[in-house]
């Protein structure tokens, strides 16, 4: 299924028509929908394509592979002979090449950090055969791979292809609008628990079930030993890492609360985790986060950062389930889910809520339908205040203090107040000369207090369904 991608199809589309050879890379993590999106898009083109996926095999068999999916292309009316190969990359390669002297020809390489892996020489080969040969015709070539540390090698300024690509794109998540289209019988409230546990990744939505409960489908697909879920966390990390058992100790500590890097270092016991938490980060699995208030000169050396896992799933397995394998060992399955529920509401009020609230905010930046256009869109915290969503304007001198709350009542007045009481806490330069507005979100409404209030401040009040409206969910 192929859901909210016509970004990527329009880029991918854009560059089709761009005159002369094409060189793209797209990397993302597993699950994303790569393949499908290629895929489906090179059937739409109405051109000649050619799709071939690498696996971790002999190089023998990799280059046999190639070669024969080569010559069904190149001979669609007759029978491949099963022990058919060229005798190198470089005259499997040529053969694309000849048929793509006039015409327009769109060759995906999948998973091609599996054939590097076999056959390293592989991106030396391809870039003699390109600067020689592919480069002059109207080949579209396309490297695909979801092993984001070595694509990413292959564009190092170092690496044979340096210079080569044309383009790239990295696959990220799906917004949360998607969940629409995967869970259209589940309410919008189901659906912002269910992106709290799994995110936007298509490969874990189109696994949930909108016929039977959130329960029943954490149980059916989390809680099983054999299910994909169970080992999807620690295959992404040994995918990409040779220490993951540092990195795991790191990722576990960041789950459990321990967002600074000196916390990070007393958790784990680790002395040096600069190395290990910039990986992290190149790699997507965590993002350190900076207050809004920070200054812009001062962001890049600001010591007031956190780290925040980025995958939702991740989040929710270190936090939930990698904890308590015990009562999984035991079958213990309605006590773990128990204990989740109890903390549940806590866990989507503090990362999904807070940060669809955040991404209302942008979308509404983006359209003109903010009181000014910020800078910096995200949170504010200090030993004095924190505040769940802040947007920024330094320029201007303009800052909006947003309240999310994911609570079964409505917002009350002492919500309102509470916030506008805060301001002077948070607001640069003492609050002198700037202009402060404010925002409430809530999951059920608001009290006829807290409306009243709100408008003595001119407040933007937000509740579900205009959250689901403005980010296209409903």
């Amino acid at each position: 299924m192929l859901f909210d991608r016509n970004a990527e199809l329009d880029e991918l589309n854009f560059v089709l028509n761009e005159p002369g050879s094409q060189f793209l890379i797209v990397s993302g993590r597993r699950r994303l929908g790569k393949t499908t999106l290629l895929i489906e898009w090179a059937k739409t083109s109405q051109r000649p394509s050619l799709y071939w996926v690498a696996s971790r095999v002999s190089a023998k068999q990799l280059l046999q592979s190639f070669s024969q999916t080569v010559y069904a292309h190149l001979h669609p009316d007759t029978a491949v002979d099963p022990n058919f190969s060229y005798p190198t990359w470089e005259m499997a390669l040529q053969q694309l090449a000849e048929t793509a002297v006039q015409q327009r020809l769109i060759v995906i390489l999948d998973e091609f950090s599996y054939a590097v892996e076999v056959e390293p020489a592989l991106p030396s080969v391809l870039q003699n055969v390109w600067d020689h040969t592919l480069k002059q015709t109207e080949i579209f070539l396309i490297l695909c791979g979801s092993h984001i540390g070595m694509m990413k090698k292959l564009q190092a300024h170092q690496a044979p292809l340096f210079g080569r690509i044309t383009g790239q794109m990295e696959l990220k998540p799906l917004p949360f609008s998607a969940t629409a289209a995967f869970l259209p019988a589940y309410s919008l409230e189901q659906r912002v628990a269910v992106y709290a546990i799994l995110g936007g990744v298509p490969g874990y939505l189109e696994r949930f079930n909108d016929q039977i409960s959130l329960a029943d489908n954490v149980h059916r697909h989390l809680f099983r030993p054999t299910g994909m879920f169970r080992i999807e966390p620690q295959f992404l990390l040994q995918d990409e890492v040779q220490q993951p058992h540092n990195y795991l100790a790191i990722l576990l500590s960041i789950a459990s609360g321990q967002r600074t890097q000196s916390d990070i270092i007393r958790s784990t016991g680790l002395d040096h985790v600069t190395s290990y938490l910039n990986r992290l980060q190149e790699l997507h699995f965590i993002y350190r986060d900076i207050p809004v208030t920070v200054p812009p000169a001062k962001r890049a050396s600001s010591r007031k950062g956190r780290y925040t896992l980025a995958d939702p799933y991740m989040r929710f397995y270190y936090r939930f389930i990698h904890p308590n394998q015990h009562l999984l060992a035991q079958d213990l399955h309605n006590w773990l889910w128990q204990l989740i529920s109890e903390q549940l509401r806590a866990f989507i009020g503090t990362y999904a809520f807070e940060e669809l609230c955040r991404e209302w905010t942008l979308t509404k930046a983006r359209a003109g339908e903010l009181p000014f256009m910020p800078e910096y869109v995200g949170s504010h915290w200090s030993p004095k205040a924190q505040i769940d969503v802040a947007a920024i304007n330094w320029r201007l001198k303009t800052i909006l203090l947003g309240e999310a709350k994911w609570t079964n009542d409505p917002v009350r007045r002492s919500i309102v107040r509470g916030l506008v009481e805060k301001a002077d806490l948070v607001v640069p330069d003492d609050g002198q000369g700037w202009q402060v507005h404010y925002a409430f979100f809530s999951r059920s409404g608001f009290t006829e207090a807290a409306v009243a209030e709100a408008q003595n401040h001119q407040a933007i009040l937000v509740d579900l369904e205009q959250l689901g409206q403005t980010l296209g969910a409903i």
